[in-house]
């Protein structure tokens, strides 16, 4: 079945998720979209290069859909993931942790055989060579681990 939306022009969301989203995750970035009028916008999640570990999460809002993006829906939020991402997020987990320590976003990724203390960068298995290139040997500048 596909699904066409009325945000971003033209696009119909019509891919398999890459990714879940727990309903907590989902519900606090409905509510930051709301509270920055960011109407018919989705959530990239995506990889780059860099972090501790050799490659970090990222997600953002964003109203363009790219060539070859997945696209899809998880409960009230579109969700946009490159292909080159996909391949290094496959199956993973996006969670909002809210605690007394104060509250974040979590992915958990089956795809990765290290990680950053505070989760924010990791390295998988066919990666190890490109992230230990990459690997600026400083640390992680959010919790500090090597």
């Amino acid at each position: 079945m596909t699904v066409v939306d009325q945000g971003i022009t033209g696009a119909e969301v019509n891919s398999q998720p890459t990714v879940t989203v727990t309903r907590s995750a989902v519900d606090r970035l409905v509510a930051m979209m709301r509270e920055k009028e960011l109407d018919g916008y989705a959530l990239r999640v995506f990889v780059s290069g860099g972090g501790c570990s050799g490659l970090q999460y990222g997600m953002t809002f964003d109203d363009e859909m790219r060539e070859g993006d997945n696209d899809f829906m998880v409960n009230d939020l579109r969700i946009l993931v490159d292909p080159i991402s996909a391949r290094y997020l496959e199956g993973s987990s996006v969670d909002y942790v809210d605690s007394l320590m104060g509250g974040g976003f979590k992915i958990e990724n089956p795809n990765a055989v290290s990680g950053c203390g505070c989760g924010s960068s990791f390295r998988t298995a066919e990666g190890d060579e490109s992230a230990s290139q990459e690997q600026s040997g400083g640390g992680c500048s959010s919790c500090g681990s090597y």
